[in-house]
């Protein structure tokens, strides 16, 4: 078997080669900056390029503090530093240590005339800005059909709403053609009823967003009637096409949450509206159930059956009463009678009759009280107890000793 290394003493190796280069070690690299983004460590990751080739660059954290402007695609720099090997990878690249501007980049001088032509043309004003609707069930996308911009999409888009309808048009983002395509799948979309369409695609550097920076892109934009999302790049990159359409969203993923209503959310939102509606609901139950039964009372009270009915009760009141009275009258007109009657039996014709005396009456039925009342020759009747005598008188005597 023939001798051999490992890809580690290789890597090594070349390293040590850059490393003992003089030149290498201390270089000055003038070119255009592409995919810069600032890590989260510090570090400052971006690619220099010109119109022969790239090259890929770091500056770390303790270098970049001292830089006094922020980098950004499409500047034109000059980085100093060194070229070394990331043993790691086994490639190339340069290692900053300061970096100075010269000026702004082609592709950037473009971008910022195309901007200003077409601020200049109102395709940016807000008047031409239609709403996105709240509720979209019918979501147009023109992006390509691989990548991760199409997955992050239909995953958000499912999991807010799985009833969602997403219609994808595959079209070319980057490259030759790639902006005759986006515009055919704008104009495709826009004539089959979409609710909203999204125009996008992952992050890149300048070069590889710019078809959506194209003139036809941004016309297509411009006149379609369904509201479109623009959504290119990461949050820190900007198009053309993000200045002309109705909403930009920062990444694809911020897309699918705009264009989108979480179904969950609007379910909590209705049980919380029926929950509303059930309260004012019954409130009004209660207080027209109130009323009724007030006027249920009213009409108890002056129902004819009813009113007579406490008149009848009322009238048996009185008649109670009324018999109470009379029997307590009776009572005591019994008592006075009987009071009366003992007294009159003590005077009675009758009962003196009994004991022995007797009752004389002219023929007229007067009593004969005295003997100045009679005659001689009267008829007299005298009254016992057990009969009656009729007599005629033959003599009067006068006692005087009565009238003494």
């Amino acid at each position: 078997m023939a001798n051999y290394t490992t890809v580690s003493k290789i890597n090594a190796y070349i390293k040590n080669m850059f490393r003992q280069d003089y030149v290498l070690s201390r270089v000055s690299v003038k070119g255009e900056i592409s995919n810069c983004k600032y890590h989260t460590s510090g570090h400052i990751y971006f690619t220099l390029k010109d119109e022969g080739g790239t090259l890929s660059a770091i500056m770390f954290a303790s270098q970049a503090k001292s830089l006094s402007f922020h980098l950004s695609d499409g500047m034109q720099v000059i980085v100093s530093g060194r070229i070394e090997v990331y043993e790691r990878d086994g490639k190339y690249q340069l290692y900053a240590n300061s970096i100075v501007q010269d000026g702004i980049g082609d592709l950037y001088k473009k971008f910022e005339e195309l901007k200003k032509q077409f601020q200049d043309m109102g395709y940016f004003e807000s008047e031409y800005k239609r709403p996105i609707p709240y509720f979209s069930k019918k979501i147009g996308i023109v992006t390509a059909s691989t990548g991760a911009a199409i997955h992050d999409i239909m995953n958000i888009s499912y999991r807010r709403n799985p009833y969602v309808s997403l219609v994808l048009y595959p079209a070319l983002v980057q490259g030759e053609g790639a902006a005759s395509s986006i515009v055919s799948g704008i104009e495709k979309l826009d004539t089959m009823g979409m609710d909203v369409i999204i125009v996008g695609r992952g992050g890149g550097s300048i070069e590889d967003l710019w078809a959506f920076n194209e003139e036809c892109v941004a016309e297509a934009i411009f006149n379609a009637k369904t509201p479109i999302i623009s959504a290119v790049g990461h949050e820190t990159d900007f198009t053309i096409a993000d200045f002309v359409a109705d909403l930009r969203a920062p990444t694809p993923s911020a897309a699918a949450e705009l264009a989108v209503a979480d179904i969950h959310q609007i379910e909590n939102r209705i049980a919380g509206y029926e929950e509303l509606v059930n309260k004012a609901f019954m409130k009004v139950i209660s207080q027209k159930r109130a009323v009724i039964d007030n006027y249920s009372m009213r009409l108890k009270y002056l129902n004819p059956v009813s009113r007579i009915n406490e008149k009848r009760i009322t009238l048996d009141r009185l008649k109670e009463r009324l018999d109470d009275n009379m029997s307590r009258l009776l009572k005591d007109y019994r008592h006075k009678l009987e009071v009366y009657a003992s007294r009159l039996h003590g005077v009675s014709p009758l009962e003196k009759l009994g004991q022995g005396y007797s009752c004389t009456q002219n023929e007229n039925g007067v009593p004969v009280t005295s003997v100045s009342n009679i005659s001689l020759g009267d008829i007299i009747t005298t009254t016992l107890k057990d009969g009656e005598i009729i007599s005629q008188i033959k003599e009067v005597k006068n006692n005087e000793s009565f009238n003494s």
